[in-house]
């Protein structure tokens, strides 16, 4: 398509009648930044992780980065411009539209993406009203512009990307054919592919199979706008995304921390709390959480006022896997609103050593074998080389759980199996692992627990255990037996910024007899007594 699109010809197809205006007014509004609105009229706009000065014209710099063009180019940031609102802010959106229409009024590979141009058709048929007036000169041109990018869209939003970026080019073409009165066959195209990109990206748990908890939040706000749309356009909203909705609301349950954010795995910081608010308020879907998510690989524990994440999945398959982490088996923790053992998150920004970095299995609170990704990263950043088989079980009782599982990844390098036992008591008081490598001896290992930036955390008992306090005071004392335990320095990516932090760290060598090492992490008594309590750190299975 991209060869047939470069041709002269191929603009000539592009022409046709432009309307005078828009036929359904999409009531899809979601909230911007007021800051970042004020920053994008005094010049300054900030995407993925890059401030760029804008031109006097508001258009996009050329030698702008790949990545913040790609989000330029959405146009998403009007949202930012409405929420401060003003003549000046306005003034500036419509300076940017014009300036898009004539520069880029013909096919560019990244400027033309299905991705990138459905979510600029979105956000410029949902923000008309603020940008655009009922009849001048550059509404005509947008209207033309829309109509235009429409036909393009039309042909290859069904193919041209994978994954989230395929439903956000249908997303657009839904919207847009809809604002401008496309035929019902032309809809009803268009929702048949959708229809078969839910069945094959939607699991039957109601995860994405992308398997990150950003992408299932970004996967469900759009399919909800696909919804009210057809609703505005009185058309029947069909079954499969309406049951595409109901299924994915409570596994974005699943992801959220007490404090509301999302745990990060794959790709995801701990933003997006009041996004996930309005999100799972527009879907419309009551309920609790999901607890076990097989399909999708996930797991939730949570006892009193303790919340466990667990990944217990292989990454996405190939073609879906460009978020995925090598984090298999790694966990999250909170109590309340307080974070305490974390991943180090998602790095948003142009360093690629970085983005990496983030990715790596050491970056996660999982076991790590010599310092060797359990999934390998290749240079496109796809994975290679993974964990294949992540069986898993779980049992409850009396309100305590109990959940086994293990991974391959380490097999072809090393001969190795990663098994891994979380038992957390129902009052949550009481969190207890256990890690264990069976096969091949002579290997050094590694297991972290990266600590969230407000966990204070010091050795105690001569340094057999450390002693973790949390901002509101509360503190739970981490042991083990079976491995050598120590600080580390580690990093958090989570709140947007690259903040220091530390990790507890236990090493180990595997035997011939294999490695086996046993953990708790136990709240503390107001007052802790001196002696260490001899119970064993794992239940009776």
């Amino acid at each position: 398509m991209a060869a047939l699109a470069r041709h002269t010809l191929y603009r000539l197809t592009l022409s046709g009648n432009a309307p005078r205006e828009l036929a359904v007014a999409l009531p899809i509004r979601w909230p911007g930044d007021a800051k970042r609105g004020a920053a994008i009229v005094a010049g300054e706009l900030r995407l993925s992780g890059e401030t760029v000065q804008l031109p006097a014209d508001y258009a996009a710099p050329a030698a702008a980065p790949a990545d913040w063009l790609s989000e330029y180019h959405r146009f998403a940031w009007l949202a930012d411009l409405a929420a401060l609102g003003g003549a000046e802010a306005r003034s500036v959106g419509r300076a940017a539209v014009a300036a898009w229409i004539r520069q880029h009024s013909d096919w560019h590979p990244l400027i033309w993406r299905a991705d990138i141009l459905g979510t600029r058709l979105v956000a410029w048929v949902t923000q008309s009203e603020a940008f655009l007036d009922d009849a001048d000169a550059l509404r005509d041109a947008a209207l033309a512009s829309i109509a235009r990018q429409l036909r393009h869209l039309a042909r290859v939003a069904a193919f041209e990307e994978v994954g989230a970026a395929r439903l956000q080019a249908l997303k657009g073409l839904v919207l847009a054919s809809i604002a401008l009165d496309a035929s019902e066959r032309r809809i009803a195209k268009a929702l048949n592919a959708l229809d078969h990109e839910l069945r094959a990206q939607i699991l039957p748990d109601g995860g994405h199979v992308e398997r990150s908890p950003a992408v299932q939040l970004s996967v469900l706000r759009d399919l909800v706008d696909i919804r009210t749309a057809l609703r505005a356009a009185h058309i029947v909203v069909p079954d499969s995304l309406q049951h595409a909705i109901d299924r994915m609301a409570p596994m974005l349950r699943l992801f959220r921390h007490g404090d509301g954010r999302l745990a990060q795995f794959n790709d995801t910081a701990e933003e997006y709390g009041a996004l996930a608010d309005l999100v799972l308020t527009r879907a419309e879907v009551r309920g609790k959480s999901a607890a076990s998510a097989p399909y999708s690989g996930f797991q939730r524990l949570q006892g009193g006022k303790t919340l466990v994440i667990v990944d217990t999945g292989a990454p996405p398959p190939h073609g879906f896997d460009g978020h995925a982490h090598a984090g298999t088996l790694s966990f999250e923790m909170s109590h309340g609103r307080e974070r305490l053992i974390v991943n180090c998150g998602a790095y948003s920004g142009a360093n690629p050593q970085w983005r990496r970095a983030a990715r790596n299995t050491a970056a996660h609170s999982t076991l790590i074998v010599a310092d060797t990704n359990s999934a390998e990263i290749l240079a496109d950043g796809t994975i290679g080389r993974r964990p294949v088989v992540v069986p898993v079980d779980r049992v409850e009782e009396d309100g305590s759980q109990w959940v086994a599982t293990s991974h391959n990844g380490y097999g072809q390098s090393f001969a190795l199996t990663h098994s891994r036992q979380l038992f957390l008591a129902a009052d949550g008081d009481d969190l207890r692992g256990e890690d264990s490598l069976t096969g091949r001896a002579g290997e050094g290992f590694a297991i972290r627990f990266h600590l969230h930036p407000t966990v204070q955390v010091s050795l105690v008992q001569d340094g057999s255990a450390a002693l973790l306090r949390l901002p509101s005071g509360i503190g739970f004392r981490l042991r083990a037996e079976g491995a050598q335990i120590g600080l580390g320095e580690s990093v958090y990516l989570g709140s947007g910024d690259i903040r220091k932090t530390q990790q507890v760290v236990l090493a180990g060598h595997v035997g011939t007899q294999g490695a086996t090492v046993r953990w708790a992490i136990r709240r503390e008594a107001k007052k802790a007594p001196d002696a260490v309590r001899s119970a064993s750190l794992m239940p009776d299975s």
